[in-house]
């Protein structure tokens, strides 16, 4: 499920620079998440890869706010920009447009389509999961 990507390590950050972050290894492809909260704290939806969090170096303040019971969202308390996405266990979810280019990632899937905005349609021809839970496995 993870690239291989030769081209490591990937950088990003926040929009005014204050918080910067380098992912050494490998990161999932990126996924789409219409739910509410995602499409509340971006403005449209979340589009999200992940990384083994020990692969991830974070430089500046991340200011957390636990958005359920289960997760937490990072994000740089000066600009406000939406960088992590955090559900415990052993990968953080790192928002796709905080990074810099290039990323050698692609987009894979749709999760929480039943959630989805009533303004748009998804025009690709990605595979879409009314759920989080009803996406692929782990292992893919």
């Amino acid at each position: 499920m993870f690239s291989d990507d030769a081209d490591l390590p990937v950088m990003g950050g926040c929009l005014c620079n204050q918080v910067s972050f380098r992912v050494r290894g490998p990161m999932r492809p990126v996924v789409n998440c219409h739910c509410q909260m995602c499409r509340r704290t971006s403005g449209h939806h979340g589009a999200a890869t992940a990384a083994p969090r020990d692969s991830i170096d974070i430089e500046g303040e991340v200011r957390w706010y636990k958005s359920s019971e289960s997760a937490r969202r990072g994000f740089c308390p000066v600009c406000g920009s939406n960088l992590f996405w955090d559900g415990g266990g052993a990968n953080l979810s790192i928002f796709a447009g905080t990074l810099d280019k290039p990323t050698g990632l692609q987009t894979a899937w749709h999760i929480f389509v039943a959630d989805k905005g009533d303004y748009y349609e998804i025009a690709d021809d990605l595979r879409q999961f009314d759920h989080a839970d009803d996406g692929p496995p782990a292992a893919e």
